[in-house]
């Protein structure tokens, strides 16, 4: 049997190989209702936001959904301060992870390694 460290850091790859989406230039996104991880990159494939649903109805695609609608804590303290749109040009990436433990260590592990660029600064760019 797998130890816990071993099953997060192969949710980790699996993340960081998942398909690259682009945020639609309008509507909602449709892409799982389901319980996960995920990355949002900038236009130049900067890591901006490493997140994760917390039993959000529609799952990722509300949660995705809330950042591009300025309805969470990145949005409204980094993204908007900052001019940073998502529609059209930034892109995610995501796993779908039904385990709420498991959800929360690879936030975590994903944040720690990939280091978005809104953690730790408060300040605007």
């Amino acid at each position: 049997m797998m130890k816990e460290t071993e099953i997060i850091m192969n949710l980790y790859r699996k993340l960081n190989s998942a398909p690259l989406h682009t945020f639609p230039e309008l509507g909602t996104i449709s892409k799982s209702s389901k319980q996960g991880v995920y990355i949002i990159y900038d236009d130049k494939m900067q890591v901006l936001h490493v997140g994760k649903t917390n039993g959000a109805k529609s799952g990722l695609n509300q949660r995705l959904l809330n950042h591009v609608r300025n309805q969470s804590s990145f949005s409204k303290l980094y993204m908007k301060g900052n001019q940073i749109k998502l529609r059209g040009s930034a892109k995610f990436r995501y796993i779908e992870i039904e385990d709420a433990r498991q959800r929360s260590l690879l936030e975590a592990l994903t944040a720690g390694l990939l280091c978005p660029s809104h953690i730790g600064t408060g300040e605007k760019k």
